[in-house]
């Protein structure tokens, strides 16, 4: 199992963000935690399950073992995070 953070730096109120997604949602919510996102800031949506995650958190993500994936250089692996965080994201509550 592992937890993923792209390099979506998408520019949004003045900082950069990424997303940070898992295999499951266990994983997801305690990585999360660990970074110290808190929990309403998850994102289940049908688009897929993540947490917006600002730079300089990418940057610590990585440090604490998460995957780091690129949109850009590794494209099947973005694909199968993406279709795991869609099958994982469905607007519930959690």
């Amino acid at each position: 199992m592992a937890v993923y953070v792209d390099d979506a730096v998408t520019l949004w109120r003045g900082r950069r963000w990424a997303h940070l997604m898992a295999d499951t949602l266990d994983e997801l919510h305690a990585f999360a935690a660990e970074l110290g996102i808190p929990r309403h800031a998850f994102q289940n949506r049908t688009s897929g399950a993540h947490y917006d995650v600002p730079a300089d958190l990418r940057e610590r993500a990585l440090a604490l073992g998460a995957v780091p994936i690129s949109r850009h250089r590794d494209r099947e692996q973005v694909r199968t995070v993406i279709a795991k965080a869609r099958a994982q994201g469905r607007g519930d509550a959690d």
